[in-house]
């Protein structure tokens, strides 16, 4: 997922927004914990004996019996494994072989460790149904979600490509992160668990020792138990200006089709300037070269400020943002008629109006859902931008130039003249 932060309004402001301007940002609910699934790969290659002496399986069961010993009692933790009970050489059968071990709950430690006890490497490594499945173990609920991934080596059984279960995970818009961890990883290995922790907003590391997973693991935990201090609101976008939703200051969350354009609006004072921002996540292949538009206008189209990014190739997320102040770009706000007076447009909000558009293109994936949309709007107090120094801020710089000019004339040209003097001489 995508997550910005800005400062966000009061609480009076927050109920005038939910009766005058529709939806605004809803704070994390401190009912619903976070939950942590770890996803464990019991697969054949964990019998390698290459970390401390001690086989890959051993080390990751010794450093799942420190972090469960660890965990505060509020935590809400589950475990599932993938590749622990088939044995066989069937490709069908063994590329099904997951479990959850350990339901999501309060941790129970005697549980947690019987069951961690009993694991040996035993087959396949289906990590793309494991991720799937520990998505659906940890449900919906509304609270900050995480799935921790450790494996020692890429997925044996694709499809489902573990990559592409992460950006499907992703494109739904929940608050999913996947975060993974390589027990002496090859670079193949690497690759993938890069391309799915990114795909959701996660982080990537590696073990090579006890002490190294252990401390990865718990970090991640910890990490899991700090719920985001905002939760996006959801808004949908318009196909105009006049007909956009009107927000306050927050953080939303939209989804935009390919080639899409999507409208929204914000109220600014003539004493605040708006800064916003968005970020679009790429949850499906796409074509190269394209690049995401932010801009901000004028309810009758005039362009005020805009901001862009672009991409070719491998990328994750596409972020660009813009500020925009009424006292230093003036327009008449909600009223074109020339005979508006002066003193009403000093104290009348403007109705700015967002534009959120792209320039993708897909050649397998292009309709819907539209892509992760995350919008983050702040209204501060208006500031000037410094001036930058030029040849149009005044006279002196441009007398100093030409002072400079003269000088270097003459003086190049008293220098050819005796040089050409002393030329003739010899």
């Amino acid at each position: 997922m995508i997550h910005s932060k800005l400062s966000i309004v009061a609480a009076s402001g927050f109920f005038l927004a939910s009766t005058l301007l529709g939806p605004t940002p809803a704070h994390a609910s401190e009912t619903d914990p976070p939950q942590v699934e770890l996803v464990l790969d019991v697969s054949g290659s964990m019998r390698a004996d290459d970390i401390d002496g001690a086989t890959r399986m051993e080390v990751a069961k010794q450093a799942f019996n420190d972090v469960v010993d660890a965990l505060p009692e509020t935590t809400q933790l589950g475990i599932r494994v993938l590749g622990a009970t088939y044995g066989g050489k069937s490709k069908r059968v063994g590329c099904k072989d997951t479990q959850q071990i350990v339901p999501v709950g309060p941790v129970n430690r005697v549980a947690a460790k019987n069951a961690i006890a009993t694991l040996k490497p035993t087959g396949f490594t289906p990590i793309g149904l494991a991720l799937r499945e520990a998505a659906n173990d940890l449900g919906d609920t509304g609270s900050a979600r995480r799935i921790v991934l450790i494996t020692d080596g890429e997925d044996t059984c694709t499809p489902p490509d573990p990559c592409e279960v992460a950006r499907e995970l992703a494109a739904q818009g929940t608050s999913l992160v996947i975060d993974t961890l390589g027990l002496t990883p090859d670079e193949k290995t690497r690759k993938q668990l890069v391309c799915i922790s990114t795909a959701t907003g996660g982080t990537y590391a590696s073990a090579k020792s006890e002490a190294e997973l252990t401390d990865r693991i718990k970090q991640l935990v910890d990490r899991a138990a700090q719920p985001p201090p905002v939760t996006p609101a959801a808004v949908t976008g318009a196909s105009d200006c006049p007909g956009a939703p009107l927000l306050s200051a927050g953080v939303y969350t939209d989804r935009e089709l390919i080639g899409e354009h999507r409208f929204y609006r914000v109220s600014v004072r003539p004493d605040q300037e708006l800064r916003a921002s968005i970020s679009i996540s790429l949850d499906r292949p796409l074509n190269r070269d394209y690049g995401v538009l932010l801009k901000a206008a004028a309810l009758d189209g005039r362009e005020l400020v805009r901001g862009v990014d672009a991409g070719s190739g491998r990328a994750d997320v596409l972020s660009t943002g813009l500020r925009w102040s009424a006292s230093s770009f003036p327009f008449s706000s909600n009223d074109s008629s020339s005979d508006s007076s002066s003193s009403s447009s000093a104290s009348t909000p403007a109705d700015v109006c967002l534009i959120v558009s792209n320039s993708f293109a897909s050649a397998t994936a292009a309709g819907a859902p539209g892509m992760p949309v995350e919008l983050t709007i702040g209204l501060t107090d208006a500031s000037d931008t410094p001036d930058a120094p030029g040849l149009g801020r005044g006279w002196l710089l441009l007398l100093v130039l030409a002072a400079a000019g003269l000088l270097a004339g003459v003086l190049t040209g008293w220098l050819t003249r005796w040089w050409v003097a002393k030329w003739r001489e010899n």
